[in-house]
C-alpha cells in the first residue's frame, strides 16, 4: 500500500514539479475518496442530535431502571429508523484509509530525508537539492524557526533501516569519503543503525556546508521548564503550518456543535470542553515536531473537511427546510 500511495505522489509531482503542491493534491484526492462516508456520518449524527432531547427525557424518567432506559431507547432508534453506530460506522471505514495515508506520508518524507543525506555525503561542498514550497524550504524538515534547513541526527536516527538500505548500496558505499570507508551494507542493519548514523552524523559536523546550515543563531535559545528552544541561523520555516493545523483543528470542532445531554451534563460538557483545545494542541505539537510535509498534508486536509463540512451542512440545511415545507403544504390540503 506504501508503494501504491506514494508512487501516486511521484506521479502527481512528474505533472507539477513540486512536492508541496502535490501533496497539496494528493491530499484533495484521497478527502473526496472520503466524502461518501463524511456525508453519510454527518447526515446519521443530525438524525442522533434529533433524538438527543427524547433520550434525554427517557433518561430522567427510567433514571432508576437500567433495563428499562436501553428498552425503552432501543424501541427509539427502532421507531425512528436510526442505529446508535450509524454515524460511527463511516468514520470507522475511512480510518484504514487514513492510517494507510499518514504511514505512506512517513515512508515518503524517510526516503527523501534520506537521499538528502547520501546527497551531502557525495557532495560535501555543495548544498544538496532541497524541495521547497512557499515559506517553507525543506519539506523533509518541520515548518519552524527552531528547525535546520538540513536533517539533522534526530531526524535521521528515527529512519527504519530498510530506507537506509535502499539507498546505501554497497556500489554507493564505495564511493562514499574516506571518513566513511569503514561502513558496509551490514553497518545499516537494525542492529547496528544506530551506531552507523552517529558516525554519519560526526563526518557531517565536521563539515563547513553542514555546520552552517545546522548552526544556532547566538543569543536566541530559550530555556522553557525542561526543555529549551533555539532558533536556527538557517532556519527551515516561520511555523505556520503548525499554528495553521491548530486553528483549523479548533474551526472543525466548533463546527460540530456539543449534543444537548452533554450541554446538560457538567462532566460531559466539561469533557467536550476539554476535548476542543485538546485536538488543536496535539495537532500543533505533531505538526511543529514533524516534517513540513505531513504538516502541509494535515493542514491541507482539515482546511478540505472544514469545507466540505460547511457545505454538507449547508446542503442539508436546505433540505430539512424544502422537507418541512413540504409537510407543511400536504398538511393544508
Amino acid at each position: 500500500m506504501n508503494d501504491f500511495l506514494t508512487g501516486i505522489i511521484g506521479g502527481i509531482y512528474s505533472v507539477l514539479g513540486n512536492y508541496g503542491w502535490s501533496i497539496a493534491v494528493f491530499t484533495l484526492l484521497i478527502r473526496l475518496i472520503l466524502m461518501p462516508f463524511d456525508y453519510k456520518s454527518r447526515v446519521s449524527m443530525r438524525r442522533m442530535s434529533k433524538l438527543q432531547p427524547k433520550i434525554t427525557a427517557l433518561q430522567k424518567k427510567y433514571a432508576k431502571d437500567q433495563n428499562k432506559l436501553n428498552q425503552k431507547i432501543s424501541e427509539l432508534y427502532k421507531q425512528e429508523h436510526v442505529s446508535p453506530l450509524s454515524g460511527c460506522l463511516p468514520m470507522l471505514l475511512s480510518y484504514p484509509i487514513l492510517i494507510a495515508m499518514f504511514t505512506a506520508m512517513r515512508s515518503f518524507a524517510n526516503q527523501q530525508v534520506v537521499k538528502q543525506i547520501l546527497e551531502i555525503l557525495q557532495n560535501p561542498t555543495v548544498m544538496p537539492t532541497l524541495d521547497s514550497w512557499l515559506w517553507v524550504r525543506n519539506l523533509w524538515m518541520p515548518d519552524s524557526p527552531f528547525a535546520a534547513v538540513l536533517p539533522d541526527f534526530n531526524t535521521m536516527r528515527i529512519i527504519p533501516s530498510d530506507v537506509w538500505l535502499k539507498y546505501f548500496t554497497p556500489e554507493v558505499i564505495a564511493q562514499l569519503p574516506a571518513a566513511l570507508s569503514e561502513l558496509t551494507a551490514d553497518s545499516f542493519a537494525s542492529a547496528n543503525l544506530n551506531a552507523t548514523i552517529t558516525t554519519i552524523n560526526t563526518y557531517l559536523q565536521s563539515l563547513t556546508l553542514y555546520q552552517e546550515a545546522t548552526s544556532i543563531l547566538p543569543g536566541w535559545t530559550f530555556n522553557v521548564m525542561i526543555t529549551s528552544f533555539s532558533i536556527m541561523k538557517e532556519y527551515n520555516g516561520l511555523f505556520l503550518l503548525p499554528i495553521l493545523s491548530a486553528v483549523s483543528q479548533l474551526a472543525m470542532t466548533k463546527l460540530n456543535p456539543a449534543q444537548p445531554d452533554a450541554q446538560a451534563n457538567s462532566q460531559q460538557a466539561s469533557t467536550g470542553k476539554f476535548m476542543t483545545w485538546f485536538f488543536p494542541l496535539f495537532s500543533l505539537w505533531l505538526c511543529a515536531s514533524y516534517n513540513g510535509a505531513f504538516a502541509l498534508y494535515w493542514v491541507t486536509s482539515n482546511l478540505i473537511a472544514l469545507l466540505q463540512t460547511y457545505f454538507i451542512n449547508k446542503y442539508l440545511d436546505s433540505k430539512e427546510k424544502r422537507d418541512a415545507e413540504q409537510k407543511t403544504e400536504v398538511s393544508k390540503i
